[in-house]
Parts: C-alpha cells; sequence; structure tokens
C-alpha cells in the first residue's frame, strides 16, 4: 500500500483490485449460476411452458438496464460509496424475494430486483476506478479486473450444478446473498469515498434529460450503441436459450456447465488476444473484422443446420461457437469504448446512457430469439447471423457518415 493509499484510508492496489473485481463477478455469477437450474425452478414453481424459464435470465438483463440509467447519475449526486451499497441492499432484497417466492411471477420480480440492485455496484465501480487512477495506471487496474471476471463464466454454471445435485435451487440465491453480505462488508469498511463534495453534481431530471438529448444526437455514440444493442441481443439470446440446447437437445445433462465453460473462455481468450492487438489495429478495425466474420460464419453454418433439421454434430456445433464467441469477446471492449469516445466531458451519463440502451435493446432481441427456440439450434443461429448482420450495417453506416480515421 502507498503512503496516499494509506493516508486517505484507501485500500491498496491488490486489495482494490480484488474488490472491485468481486464486485462486478457478482453479475456474471448472477447470470451463469442459474442456467442449470431453470429446469428445476420451471417445475417447482409449475411453469406450464418450458420456453418460459429463459425469463429467469433475461428479466435480470431488464432490471440492469434500467438500474444504469438510475445508479450513474446517483453516484455523481450522492457519491459512489452509497449509490453502491444501495445497489447491494436492493440485490440482496431481490435474493431474500426470490428465495421464499411461492410462484413463477415472485420469483422474476425478485430476479428483477436482482438486475436492478446489482447494475449499481456494477457501473459505478467503473467510476471509482476512474476517480482513483488514470490513464494507463486505469487501463492496468481494469485489465487486472477483467482478468479475474473472465474466470467466472467458466465456473459459474458448475457452481450451480453442484448446488442443485446436493440441495436445491434455491440456495444459489442464497449464494448470491451470502456473497453480496460479505463483499458489501468488505466494501464499506475498506474503501472510504472517492467523490469529493465539491465534485458532485446536483441531480436534476431536466438536466437527465438535455445530457440524453445531446448524447443522442452524437451519431457515432448512437450508432455504436445500436451496434452493441444488436451483438449483445444475440448473446442474451445464447443465454436464454443454452440450458435447452446443451442440456435437452443434446442431452448434456450434467455435463452442460463443462461445455458453457469452455465456450466462456473463448470470449476469454478473445479478451486477452485483444488487449494486444488493439494498439496496433485499432478498435475499428478489429470491431470491423469480428463482426464480418460472425456474419460470414453464421449464414453457412445456419445452412448446415437446415440440412441436419436443426440439429447439426455437437463437435460442429461446439466449433462454430468458439469461433463466434471468440469474435464476441473482441467486440465487448472495443465498442463500448468506442460508444464512449466522444462522450468525455459527460462521461458518467454517457456510460450509464450506452449501458442501459444496449442492455434494454439486448434483451428485446434475445427474448425474441431465445423464445423462438423449437427443439433445434436453427432460432439462435438465424438470430446470430440476422442480428451480425445488423450490427455490421450499423456500425458501417456510423463510420461512412462521420467518416472516421482508425485509431
Amino acid at each position: 500500500m502507498s503512503k496516499t493509499e494509506s493516508a486517505s484510508g484507501q485500500p491498496g492496489f491488490g486489495e482494490f483490485v480484488t474488490l472491485v473485481a468481486l464486485i462486478i463477478s457478482l453479475v456474471a455469477l448472477s447470470i451463469d449460476a442459474m442456467l442449470p437450474a431453470l429446469p428445476e425452478i420451471a417445475h417447482d414453481l409449475g411453469v406450464v411452458r418450458l420456453n418460459d424459464s429463459q425469463y429467469v435470465i433475461s428479466i435480470f438483463f431488464a432490471g440492469m438496464a434500467l438500474g444504469q440509467i438510475i445508479f450513474g447519475p446517483l453516484s455523481d449526486s450522492v457519491g459512489r460509496k452509497p449509490s453502491i451499497m444501495l445497489g447491494f441492499v436492493v440485490f440482496a432484497a431481490g435474493c431474500v424475494l426470490s428465495i421464499l417466492a411461492p410462484d413463477f411471477e415472485l420469483m422474476l420480480l425478485g430476479r428483477f430486483l436482482q438486475g436492478l440492485g446489482a447494475s449499481g455496484p456494477r457501473i459505478v465501480s467503473i467510476a471509482l476506478v476512474r476517480d482513483r487512477y488514470k490513464g494507463r495506471e486505469m487501463a492496468r487496474v481494469m485489465s487486472f479486473v477483467m482478468t479475474i471476471f473472465i474466470l467466472v463464466p467458466v465456473f459459474a454454471p458448475a457452481i450451480g450444478q453442484i448446488i442443485i445435485i446436493f440441495l436445491d435451487w434455491r440456495y444459489i440465491f442464497g449464494l448470491f446473498l451470502l456473497l453480496a453480505l460479505i463483499v458489501s462488508t468488505w466494501f464499506w469498511i475498506r474503501q472510504a469515498e472517492t467523490l469529493v463534495a465539491e465534485q458532485r453534481v446536483q441531480f436534476s431530471f431536466a438536466k437527465l434529460i438535455c445530457d440524453i438529448r445531446a448524447i443522442a444526437a452524437i451519431r457515432s455514440a448512437l450508432g455504436y450503441t445500436l451496434t452493441m444493442g444488436f451483438i449483445f441481443g444475440a448473446f442474451v439470446g445464447y443465454l436464454s436459450s443454452s440450458q435447452q440446447i446443451f442440456q435437452v437437445q443434446y442431452q448434456l445433462h450434467e455435463l452442460f456447465p463443462l461445455y458453457f465453460g469452455i465456450l466462456a473462455s473463448s470470449i476469454g481468450l478473445a479478451s486477452l488476444v485483444n488487449a494486444r492487438l488493439v494498439m496496433r489495429f485499432g478498435m475499428r478495425r478489429l470491431s470491423g473484422i469480428a463482426l464480418n466474420m460472425i456474419t460470414l460464419l453464421s449464414f453457412p453454418f445456419l445452412l448446415m443446420a437446415y440440412a441436419f433439421e436443426g440439429h447439426p454434430p455437437l463437435s460442429a456445433l461446439m466449433a462454430y461457437l468458439m469461433l463466434v464467441f471468440f469474435f464476441f469477446g473482441i467486440l465487448f471492449g472495443n465498442l463500448n469504448a468506442l460508444a464512449m469516445e466522444p462522450l468525455g466531458h459527460i462521461a458518467g451519463l454517457g456510460s450509464a446512457l450506452i449501458g442501459s440502451v444496449s442492455t434494454l435493446m439486448s434483451v428485446l432481441l434475445g427474448m425474441i430469439v431465445a423464445d423462438a427456440y423449437d427443439g433445434t439450434v436453427v432460432p439462435l443461429l438465424l438470430g446470430f447471423a440476422v442480428l451480425g448482420l445488423a450490427g455490421l450495417l450499423t456500425m458501417r453506416w456510423t463510420e461512412k457518415v462521420h467518416r472516421l480515421d482508425l485509431i
């Protein structure tokens, strides 16, 4: 710990990175650990239509979409620490409601509250990093944070699988609650407020609307946000239907977490590769290549899936998904950075608005893709192909309008 950190009551570099990584990882864990439990939840709570169990995933994203636009401006007004703690409280309340829920509707309400609450720590913790570090130091912190974060989707489904084998699906929410209590207590005790009173901005709905209009008028920010919405919509469709595809259609049963983790590791590998390549080739060029590859891979594989009546060999499906998710991993960080690039003067609200709009858009599109699941992979592949093409065309429109140079 440096003298400055010690004097200010801030945790040292290693502790701070670990704390932020745990805060951000709570979101991924809350999504991926639920996947193996969807059939048990549907059975215990009397879900008649099997595809409705997917709402356990999509409703969480819906809560996050709303929460980001609330907690972003709130943290600029009241400070980072109270905003993060409020998010933990809402998240914990959602966990308790899901644990005690006697029916599917109340359980979904609990999931919505979990997404709403988790969005607070998720988005405000990035502002926390920005308050403490700048430039290369901030990039260094986020690199370490994302390295830890990448591991969560690899192991989260296995954690959920173990819990439902030995206990009950409600204990998964108990685990979320326990982790939230531990991390929030650690955060409250060790992390001091990073936004001093003099730098806070009084919350105003009029100013909020004005700033939102200003952001929407910047076509590069709007274009890349829409591109994110299309691409993440395909990914949400995969997350929502992956359990049915692997556990039911391909009858992998308890091996589902292993296959899911393998695919998640492809995204993690892409993040590491992107960190090395982005300084040489630039965000726009890499994003353009990734969008082209997703589209070019998806349409031929869709035709192949039709030839196999919607049930291509598992090995072929895994190879395709690993390639596509690798290019997804290239896009995840770059598109957000591209959308944020012209918003330095309103970065806090800009980050919240971009996250909120792209998440809401991805939820709506992902629900359409997942709800179309018919026992084959055709709806998912069609979603990847169409939404990949939509993202590619949107990005080309954005760059054609602005004649932007490669970064």
